[in-house]
């Protein structure tokens, strides 16, 4: 049956070629939880838009053909009903209320043994956890087994008993031209068996229950293998550490990535971690921010030579400083040596370029948009553009049959030769044109820096959009404690741009208000050159500040615990604290309170340091350290932090 899906295998290879053309990789994981055959119930996680359903066709082990739903409606039409069916899609009936009648569609495919993929949280949105998961999948799987059970004759053997997959789809940064999906996780399968007996009880609300039983399996197996953070600033604070501890592009291990930047989220929403943590975490978010402002990455201006001697306050001997510039100047000229070889394919995949960020900049507030557009936009100019080449390449050939093949054969090698030389050069352009910017903007006049009160708007991050398709009065309230301090951005609209350290020269007054910028907010794009002495100083003190939360836990008592998902605390030997006895919710069905994990402290920072986290090296003096000092030669006091009225301030031991 399988075979027939022939329009479904090429709408496959063409999403192949584009998620290939824009991921550097698709790292999958737990593909061995994915049975070779039999039905099957994919529920996914969904956060990217297209790009999801492209990924996980492309990357489901053994090729198997995924089913995804379809509104009834549009197979009406004989031409669409062939198209779809052709592609794999399944006829849903939302307003049929007998739930036999709205699977149909789902059964039918699932007795023959087939694979149906589903998107359980119902749309797409960016936010820092899982917001909702729907009870679509959980009723398709349960209803589909007392349907097998009730019609053996109509089910091919093997095919009585669904099994559904969790599967977590998970990006290093999902808007970013070649960044990497990671991982593509398959979890255990979850069986009926534990559900099904109550789903067909005659109690009243009993397979309601079984229902929503089996959604909290599924929503517990999606966020145990994906990142979930209870808001924005801890997010955003995390991932910043996690750049600072690895400074390097791509150092992380992709099987340790989730399990890394949950444990750092974790650490930050642990509540009176250190004194000084709301210190820390301003550093940090003020480092974010200025990164995500200027475009530039900690990885890019960890790998710039930021040597003294571009001081222009340092009296160096100027062979010193023309040395130092002729690295620049080599660097540069070897770029250059490659454009010969590689001007022909750049000027070629240009349009494709240009209309991906055309296609980026219409929607600059939606996140989970932007990957798509960049997608979409240029494959349909690169539909356009094959063709072309392939035409032009075969009337130069006189329009021969051996011509085709060769000018098939040409156009093919051209794309693989332009993936190649996209992968090789992508990363070092980015470095040179960084390391330029950064000149310029260490050695323009200090007047052109932006002032403080200017530069405000800058140092808070910004926080997507609400999606108006989540449902907010049902979303899971996280259980995890807070680091108390900021406040959730939920709690207020508010744009003030007020959370960065007290009394820093690079940061503005201190404020109560929440640290991040509404999505309504709006600000002027400021040139980078105004920016970068404000940016490298930014780095200087988040690597400074990092250093004593990691130099405190270290000094930490043995009893000392962190905040951590109750997955990773089992995993890693840490504490488990069951929740109060189950709670009835208004619609009568049973709500599991949700259990609390800790983890001792020195783990923690072990585990870290096992997973190649530089922790000792942010200690160490930054190059490009002398960038960060103030107009008149001295450098800014990063050890001691200044602190919001009523906090603690840390000193270190040195100074005691």
């Amino acid at each position: 049956m399988s075979d027939a899906y022939v329009l479904h295998r090429v709408l496959r290879r063409i999403a192949s070629w584009a998620v290939v053309s824009f991921f550097t990789e698709i790292h999958v994981i737990g593909g061995e939880n994915v049975p070779r055959d039999g039905p099957i119930i994919v529920t996914a996680t969904h956060h990217n838009m297209m790009l999801d359903p492209a990924v996980l066709s492309c990357a489901f082990p053994y090729k198997r053909v995924l089913h995804y739903w379809a509104k009834a409606s549009l197979f009406a039409n004989p031409a669409m009903n062939y198209i779809l069916t052709s592609a794999g899609n399944i006829p849903v009936d939302r307003k049929a209320a007998d739930k036999r009648l709205l699977f149909r569609g789902t059964f039918r495919t699932l007795a023959a043994g087939e694979a149906v993929a589903l998107f359980p949280e119902g749309t797409s949105y960016t936010e820092p956890h899982i917001m909702q998961v729907k009870d679509g999948a959980a009723w398709a799987a349960l209803e589909y087994t007392k349907w097998a059970r009730e019609n053996p004759d109509k089910v091919k053997k093997g095919a009585e008993n669904v099994l559904i997959i969790p599967a977590a789809i998970v990006y290093t940064n999902k808007s970013k031209y070649r960044s990497q999906v990671t991982p593509a996780r398959f979890g255990q399968p979850i069986k009926m068996d534990a559900y099904i007996e109550q789903f067909l009880s005659e109690r009243e609300g009993a397979p309601r229950a079984a229902v929503k039983r089996l959604t909290a399996a599924i929503e517990r197996e999606l966020t145990e293998a994906t990142i979930n953070a209870p808001d924005w600033d801890t997010l955003y604070a995390a991932r910043m550490a996690r750049d600072l501890l690895w400074p390097e592009e791509r150092s992380i291990n992709l099987d340790d990535f989730v399990t890394i930047s949950q444990t750092l989220v974790d650490l930050f929403s642990t509540p009176d971690l250190v004194p000084n943590i709301n210190a820390i975490k301003r550093h940090l978010l003020t480092y974010y921010s200025l990164l995500e402002t200027t475009h530039l990455t900690n990885a890019v201006l960890s790998s710039l030579p930021l040597p003294s001697t571009l001081d222009p306050r340092q009296p160096v001997p100027l062979p010193s400083r023309l040395y130092t510039l002729s690295l620049l100047i080599r660097d540069t000229f070897a770029l250059l040596v490659r454009l010969p070889f590689s001007i022909v394919p750049v000027v070629i995949h240009a349009p494709a370029y240009v209309m991906g960020r055309v296609g980026a900049r219409m929607v600059e507030d939606e996140e989970e948009t932007q990957a798509q557009n960049k997608v979409v936009f240029g494959l349909l100019l690169l539909l356009m553009i094959y063709p072309a080449a392939f035409f032009f390449v075969w009337a130069f050939l006189r329009y021969t049959p051996i011509g085709a093949v060769v000018a098939v054969a040409f156009v093919f090698l051209f794309a693989s030769y332009h993936n190649k030389i996209v992968n090789d050069n992508y990363e070092r352009a980015k470095r040179l044109v960084a390391a330029w910017r950064v000149l310029v903007g260490l050695w323009a006049p200090r007047k052109w820096d932006l002032s403080l009160s200017a530069l405000s708007q800058y140092t808070v991050p910004r926080i997507p959009p609400e999606n108006p398709w989540v449902d907010r009065t049902k979303a899971k309230v996280k259980s995890r404690p807070v680091t108390p301090g900021p406040q959730s951005h939920s709690e207020s609209d508010s744009s003030t741009p007020s959370k960065a350290q007290a009394g820093s020269p690079s940061s503005p007054a201190p404020s109560s208000e929440p640290s991040s910028l509404s999505p309504s907010s709006k600000r002027r794009r400021a040139p980078t050159r105004r920016l970068i002495r404000h940016v490298l100083r930014a780095r200087v003190e988040a690597a400074k500040a990092l250093a004593s939360l990691f130099a405190q836990l270290e000094r930490a008592p043995d009893n000392k615990r962190v905040c951590a998902s109750v997955h990773l605390a089992r995993r890693f030997g840490g504490q488990v604290d069951e929740p109060n006895p189950n709670q009835e919710t208004e619609e009568g069905v049973e709500a599991y309170a949700e259990p609390m994990g800790w983890r001792s402290a020195r783990e923690v920072v072990s585990f870290l340091r096992s997973r190649g986290a530089k922790v000792a090296a942010l200690a160490d003096r930054v190059e490009g350290e002398w960038a960060a000092m103030s107009s008149d030669g001295e450098s800014y006091d990063s050890e001691a932090f200044v602190l919001e009225k009523n906090d603690l301030q840390w000193v270190p031991p040195s100074q005691h």
